[in-house]
């Protein structure tokens, strides 16, 4: 069984290969796994090509969670979410989490196999309310 999957997108491309790699680090290879970040010109920015793309790497049928550092990651996330073909943007959820603390927890719900939305709700669980 496929677990499901997580993408993290951040403004910067560092950010988005450090939480990646904190995720590898503590779970493993457990759970599909994609990140993207920055622009073209290796500045600040998110692209909803990118974010399409790292979701295409990251998934699973039973769905992608994607963890976002500010509005604009999750503005464009929510973009590329809607250009997604047939049922497949049901199955991917944007989660209203810290990007890497939101990343190692949802990872770790997801290697044991939950479900997207028991994934969802660990991430958002670090939310403040």
């Amino acid at each position: 069984m496929t677990n499901v999957g997580i993408v993290i997108v951040s403004h910067s491309a560092l950010v988005a290969e450090g939480a990646a790699d904190m995720v590898r680090q503590m779970v493993g290879d457990e759970v599909p796994l994609a990140w993207c970040g920055g622009n073209p010109d290796g500045g600040l920015g998110t692209s909803v090509p990118e974010i399409l793309s790292a979701i295409e790497r990251a998934w699973s049928d039973r769905g992608v969670a994607i963890l976002v550092d500010l509005g604009g990651a999750e503005t464009n996330s929510e973009m590329a979410i809607e250009m997604l073909e047939g049922d497949r943007a049901g199955k991917v959820v944007v989660c209203n989490a810290p990007v890497v603390e939101g990343a190692v927890m949802a990872a770790t719900e997801a290697s044991g196999g939950a479900s997207l939305a028991e994934v969802r709700a660990t991430a958002e669980e670090l939310s403040p309310a």
